[in-house]
């Protein structure tokens, strides 16, 4: 497996956002949308429960999940 790279600070809202974008523009997410108090909603299907996030580092986790799943399946498939 390959070692993430360490942060050097935490994860700004802006940087969430973007992942989130992303996540969902791919299809990858159905929804993520950030409350007020600073959480994420999330939905993975339409019909699917929502889950809190506690704030951007987690947007930022999930995106680093996703990525990894994708490119150890695609590995595993050639």
């Amino acid at each position: 497996m390959i070692p993430r790279p360490t942060r050097s600070s935490a994860p700004t809202t802006i940087e969430a956002d973007a992942w989130a974008e992303v996540l969902v523009r791919q299809r990858l997410l159905h929804a993520a949308v950030l409350a007020a108090n600073g959480q994420w909603l999330v939905q993975h299907e339409p019909d699917g429960s929502v889950h809190v996030l506690a704030g951007p580092a987690d947007i930022v986790e999930l995106a680093a999940t996703i990525q990894h799943r994708i490119r150890s399946t695609r590995a595993r498939a050639r």
